[in-house]
């Protein structure tokens, strides 16, 4: 990604081209809440009602436990509305603008994270919040809104990064350490392999597609390159660090299960759970899944462990990047959908909120959040300074580019540098229709 002082996080009303739009990072804000959660601050009492008895609340968004929680929550503050549902699925992103675009829209409000918001606010489907926020939502914390050309489009609820989970008890029978770079990662499982303890101890959530582009961004970003030259949309990818970057996914691959191009984050977890992995980079909001009781025998959870971002290289940048996760409220729909929506969601993402179940579900950015061990690795991800997500308009556009044209180079059919060029090609013909390039 980009050098640090070039991040597009720099400075909290950074200046796009493109669509010239302004995205308050939750870089700063992130890393005052880990801070504020390693004092103990304790859970205070918050101001948000349930007096909800009319309008519609329907919520899109990602279905791993932490949104459970929240989307509970709200539904259950919401049960004197007209309507109250949820459809949380991994395939929220090919289902949130098309569910919000109609008039009424199905839903009236889509979770999202840094890059995901930028379709809605592109597409026009969601709506600024200052008046709802005026009205009903004093106690929500600033840090905590989402500013987006000086309105608040979005409420973020939780952090969350991609680190390493390792499992103690096979490092420990390879007399190996916990690898804190990629190369480390390779060295181990190659001694796992050799000592017959596992085959496959590389575990990844490569599916063709969004996962992969990621883990392209995790690695890319972790040998310091710049997706973009500095000031416009123009891609520049295609170099000695994007090589870098692939060689080492393809290294990995050589110790993954042959079907890691299927396998999602949910793949992946199953294949931990299963026992058949012991090193892997993962979200840590699927941390706490992997570390309790269900799906996976007792020496597979007991010993399994966060660590933090790896590294690649030598630039010293982690290989991973910062997220948030927020709430929208959904544009066309009646006054009276927005403002169910808009409480029970702020009521849902308050104190009130935090138990003994949920707190280890994710690092919370709410009033009283005190951090577990599961929640170690992205507490460990803000404290090494890791980069956020790139929020410009056009990098959907790449994201997608990268997803679709990766596979080629893994599965050994394309040189690197030609994947990068089809990359690239991809991305231009796109950003140019949709009119970043000229």
């Amino acid at each position: 990604m980009q050098n640090q002082d070039d991040a597009p996080d720099n400075g909290p009303d950074h200046r796009f081209t493109g669509r010239n739009l302004h995205m308050n990072m939750l870089k700063t804000m992130m890393l005052g809440t880990a801070v504020a959660a390693i004092a103990g601050t304790t859970a205070m009492a918050d101001g948000h009602a349930c007096d909800i008895s009319e309008g519609r609340v329907n919520i899109v968004g990602n279905e791993f436990p932490a949104i459970q929680s929240v989307a509970a929550a709200a539904l259950e503050c919401a049960s004197g509305a007209e309507q109250a549902a949820s459809n949380l699925t991994s395939e929220h992103q090919t289902i949130n603008v098309a569910g919000m675009s109609g008039n009424p829209a199905e839903y009236t409000s889509a979770i999202v994270a840094n890059s995901s918001i930028v379709a809605l606010i592109n597409e026009d489907v969601i709506r600024p919040l200052d008046e709802l926020v005026s009205a009903y939502g004093a106690d929500i914390p600033p840090q905590q809104l989402i500013t987006v050309g000086g309105k608040v489009m979005a409420v973020a609820f939780m952090a969350n990064a991609q680190h390493l989970v390792y499992r103690a008890d096979v490092l420990e029978k390879a007399g190996l350490d916990v690898p804190t770079s990629y190369e480390e990662v390779l060295a181990a499982a190659e001694k796992i392999r050799a000592d017959g303890i596992m085959e496959n101890p590389v575990g990844g959530a490569y599916a063709a597609g969004w996962n992969l582009a990621q883990e392209f961004t995790n690695m890319y970003i972790g040998t310091g390159g710049e997706f973009f030259e500095p000031g416009t949309a123009k891609v520049s990818i295609n170099n000695a660090k994007g090589v870098e970057a692939l060689e080492m996914m393809k290294a990995l691959t050589a110790y993954m299960n042959p079907d890691y191009l299927t396998h999602d984050s949910n793949a992946t977890s199953a294949e931990w759970e299963a026992g058949n992995v012991a090193l892997m980079n993962m979200w840590g909001s699927r941390t706490g899944v992997l570390m309790d009781e269900e799906g996976a025998t007792e020496e597979v959870y007991s010993n399994t462990k966060a660590g933090g971002p790896l590294t690649v290289g030598d630039s010293g940048t982690p290989a991973t990047t910062l997220w948030w996760d927020g709430w929208t409220v959904a544009k066309n729909i009646s006054d009276a959908d927005a403002a169910a929506t808009f409480k029970s969601l702020a009521k849902a993402t308050s104190p009130a909120l935090l138990n003994e179940e949920t707190m280890s579900q994710a690092v919370w950015l709410m009033e009283g959040y005190k951090p577990e061990a599961v929640n170690e690795g992205v507490l460990a991800s803000v404290a090494a300074g890791s980069t956020p997500y790139p929020m410009v308009p056009f990098q959907g556009l790449l994201h997608t580019a990268m997803g679709d044209n990766i596979a080629d180079f893994l599965q050994g059919s394309e040189s690197a540098e030609q994947t990068l060029a089809d990359i690239e090609a991809a991305y231009t013909a796109a950003a140019t229709e949709q009119g970043f390039l000229k």
